[in-house]
């Protein structure tokens, strides 16, 4: 299994007896502080930054420590399969790349970077609506790997900019549409609000570029302002921000819009309840993302694999549930997985990396989670990430 995750160990094992030693850090808490000592203060704190005083991170990451593995020893086998089927269709790992946004304020090579890597991986992208790279860009970066649409839907009076949006994302071969439900408009993020800064509304592309490059959008703004966009993008930026960002949600009778406009798999990101869970099993989408948004929208929440088991019991027979917030480590996407979910999302690692390295950056992090994965199951004597294997027989709740 030469090319199985745990190798990367192999490969930096043997630069060593060469007196190479890796450029970046194998400690996710490396990542964050490495990254830190790279980026400016706006951009650090941006994706850095929570809600509040910050419980609800806090929350997401104190529930992983509430479940602990047990190994079974003497089990000859293999490295585990980490292959699962999600959402009808098979991914060589049970992992994907969270949707960030303004990824350029990161490294210069933002989504493009991330999304080769993601690629080069075998993981999947799901590209931000608040990207800074466009639809089409990050499917040409992306090539032949897997990728997903991530919509901040505007309002309804403007279905045009939407149906616009989800058009162009199935032109260019994105499969999966992920709806993110808790972001209809931005939180009390104090790292932010500290620094003055908020990277939708300054005259640039960085985080409009979906809009900048819809031709939707542009004719509307053209007619309404009679310049293009290139001539006031201070005003067009702060429009499309208020569009993806109206301060209003959507209610659950209008996902059936999204459903006339889709051909592939809908899935809902930010559910916390299991009455939620039963709505969107009840209006008929194809999958949930348990999810805060990584603590990042509404403060005093609860941690998200702390709902992740009532839900699956719930209805995980009836969709499919995917988990996000808090994961730093192959330890933490065992754990998610035992308790239910189908993959994990990874959100800030890989932003880390990326503005640690660039697509190297985003690499290596990849790679780091899934052979931390890789052996992890394997020291526990767990053969796959299937729940034949992979359940709450191999957790014990410790507090």
């Amino acid at each position: 299994m030469a090319n199985a995750p745990h190798t990367y160990g192999n490969e930096v094992y043997a630069n060593g007896l060469q007196n190479i030693k890796p450029a970046i850090s194998f400690n996710p808490h490396d990542w964050e502080t490495h990254a830190r000592d790279l980026l400016s203060a706006d951009s650090y704190s941006y994706i850095w930054g929570s809600a509040g005083l910050r419980e609800t991170d806090t929350n997401n990451r104190d529930a992983f420590r509430r479940w602990a593995l047990i190994p079974s020893r003497l089990v000859s086998a293999d490295f585990p399969s980490l292959k699962t089927t999600v959402l009808g269709q098979e991914y060589d790992y049970p992992i994907a790349m969270a949707p960030i946004g303004v990824q350029r304020i990161f490294h210069r090579d933002g989504e493009v970077a991330a999304a080769k890597a993601a690629s080069a991986q075998h993981v999947p992208y799901i590209l931000s609506t608040a990207s800074s790279t466009s639809i089409e860009d990050v499917a040409a970066a992306s090539g032949d790997g897997a990728r997903w649409y991530q919509l901040y839907w505007p309002p309804s009076e403007h279905n045009e900019i939407t149906v616009s949006l989800l058009e162009r994302a199935k032109r260019a071969g994105y499969r999966v549409l992920v709806v993110t439900l808790d972001t209809y408009i931005l939180g009390w993020r104090p790292s932010d609000l500290n620094n003055g800064y908020n990277p939708f509304l300054r005259a640039d592309k960085i985080g409009v570029e979906l809009g900048f490059s819809d031709p939707v959008f542009r004719r509307r703004f053209r007619e309404r302002h009679g310049v293009q966009i290139e001539e006031d993008m201070g005003a067009a930026a702060a429009e499309w921000a208020h569009m993806i960002f109206p301060g209003r949600s959507h209610s659950w009778e209008e996902i059936g819009f999204l459903q006339a406009h889709w051909d592939g798999p809908i899935v809902l990101k930010g559910i916390q309840s299991v009455a939620d869970a039963r709505r969107a099993v009840e209006v008929g989408v194809q999958g949930i993302v348990v999810s805060n948004h990584g603590g990042r929208q509404q403060d005093g929440g609860i941690g998200s694999l702390d709902v992740l088991p009532e839900i699956v019991d719930a209805v995980g027979d009836r969709l499919e549930v995917l988990f996000d917030s808090g994961v730093r480590c192959g330890a933490d996407v065992a754990r998610a997985l035992a308790l239910g979910a189908k993959m994990v999302l990874i959100g800030r690692p890989y932003a880390y990396g990326l503005a640690i390295a660039g697509e190297a950056g985003v690499s290596h992090v990849l790679r780091s989670i899934l052979a931390d994965l890789d052996l992890t199951l394997h020291l526990s004597g767990i053969k796959s990430v299937s729940p034949q294997h992979l359940n709450r027989s191999v957790l014990r709740r410790v507090r």
